[in-house]
């Protein structure tokens, strides 16, 4: 009889949960089914405490007292996902401006950036290197509701060698810079794996070859060997962690993919090989390809180096032609910007790029969202509108598989059942 009387109690407790659970009902004109990939007419989509419960067609049974959202004309998605973003920077303040600024100043920036990137209609992102553990602090500030912003996937620092991309190569000896996390050889790097991990970091992010923006490395030069790169991997793979690989140059892709590395992040000088290995293995190519237009056409003004300003002019064109390759061999491509090396918040004016250089609306809209949630591995909370995952939903005006500029346009914005964005009629209503 006791056992009877706990579980009636228990009953009733769930009733009394289930009655007074936060329910939304969203519908519009129509929804792009991303695993599908396919158009939904008349959607109608019911959240319950932040996560999608329902998925159907309009007329269907709605909860009683649930909130509603009607987005007439609309045409609505998942939350967009950013696979590679550095909210805390701000690409008008590059080259030696940044050190006119204390370092707290770089949280305050990411506050900013978070909200923009959020209302551009990114949801998620992977910040992929951040001073300070800024990232963590911004992703703390965003669950605990101080500040808005987009769900955040830190890296905290990326792991650089010596005189290497992730490294301070800008300055005289005479002047010391932190060496947070510069480690060279395998067992310095483990232990710099779980350090990073110690203070928050969800993927770890090395730099294995050279950069754009660093001052005085070649931009395809590897930076670290394969043994190292094995260590990084293999550590953070223990600890359950994805692994993201700074990459431009071709023989440092192959060895990152070698390694076991996730995401190849650049790839612009990936070649067939790279593209084979990348097949065999599983591993996914994040590509900026946007950022050219912006770093050529802003950088002398923001004070981007001259050195650095040259690097891209040799490699911007090339990276976009091995999008254009890898995509056709059949590589899995996710949307990854660089957020920080242009403004956050223009993330979409990627998705123009991405059509044009071989992709189909479609296509780049997954790689922005069902494609990046499986490489996250998060494919159970974000990424599409399917049953179980967050409430997270952004809606245009237009049809982003006509005109995938519509998509820099967002008009609203959910995340986890919450209106985060609306514009004017498209307020909410009980």
């Amino acid at each position: 009889m006791p056992h009877r009387t706990i579980f009636a109690a228990a009953l009733l407790l769930a009733a009394a949960a289930g009655a007074h659970a936060d329910t939304v009902v969203v519908t519009a004109d129509r929804m792009l089914d991303v695993i599908a990939g396919r158009v939904v007419e008349r959607p109608q989509i019911i959240i319950t405490d932040g996560r999608i419960s329902a998925v159907g067609a309009q007329g269907s049974a709605v909860p009683a007292g649930a909130r509603r959202v009607a987005l007439a004309g609309m045409t609505l998605l998942p939350g967009l996902i950013d696979m590679h973003v550095h909210l805390t920077s701000d690409p008008r303040l590059s080259g030696y401006r940044g050190l006119e600024f204390t370092d707290s100043f770089w949280t305050v920036v990411g506050v900013a950036n978070a909200r923009r990137t959020l209302e551009a209609g990114f949801t998620t992102v992977r910040n992929v290197g951040s001073s300070n553990f800024d990232d963590v602090a911004l992703k703390q500030g965003i669950e605990q509701g101080y500040v808005p912003g987009p769900r955040i996937v830190p890296a905290t620092y990326a792991i650089g060698a010596t005189g290497g991309h992730c490294d301070d190569t800008e300055f005289p000896p005479s002047i010391t810079t932190p060496k947070t996390a510069i480690a060279n050889g395998p067992e310095e790097l483990r232990a710099m794996v779980r350090k990073l991990h110690k203070y928050g970091a969800e993927v770890i992010k090395f730099c294995g070859t050279g950069g754009v923006l660093s001052k005085t490395d070649s931009v395809g030069a590897q930076q670290y060997d394969l043994t190292e790169m094995k260590a990084i991997v293999s550590e953070a793979h223990m600890l359950g962690l994805k692994v993201a690989v700074h990459a431009h140059g071709t023989s440092g892709i192959k060895d990152a993919i070698r390694a076991g590395v996730d995401t190849i992040e650049h790839a612009s000088l990936a070649d067939e090989e790279a593209f084979t290995l990348a097949k065999q293995h599983g591993t996914y190519f994040s590509m900026d390809i946007y950022d050219d237009d912006y770093i050529l056409a802003a950088g002398e003004k923001n004070g981007v180096f001259k050195e650095s300003l040259e690097k891209e002019r040799i490699v911007g064109l090339k990276q976009r032609e091995t999008f254009r390759a890898a995509f056709r061999s059949g590589v899995k491509m996710i949307f990854g910007t660089d957020g920080g090396v242009y403004p956050n918040g223009d993330n979409a004016k990627q998705f123009v790029t991405m059509v044009a250089w071989g992709m189909s609306p479609m296509q780049a809209i997954q790689a922005a969202t069902v494609t990046a949630a499986e490489a996250l591995g998060r494919s159970a909370d974000v990424g599409a509108i399917a049953i179980g995952r967050f409430g997270d939903l952004i809606a245009v005006a237009g049809d982003p598989l006509a005109d995938a500029s519509v998509l820099q346009s967002v008009v609203f914005v959910m995340k986890g059942g919450e209106v985060v964005k609306s514009a004017g009629s498209l307020s909410p209503s009980s």
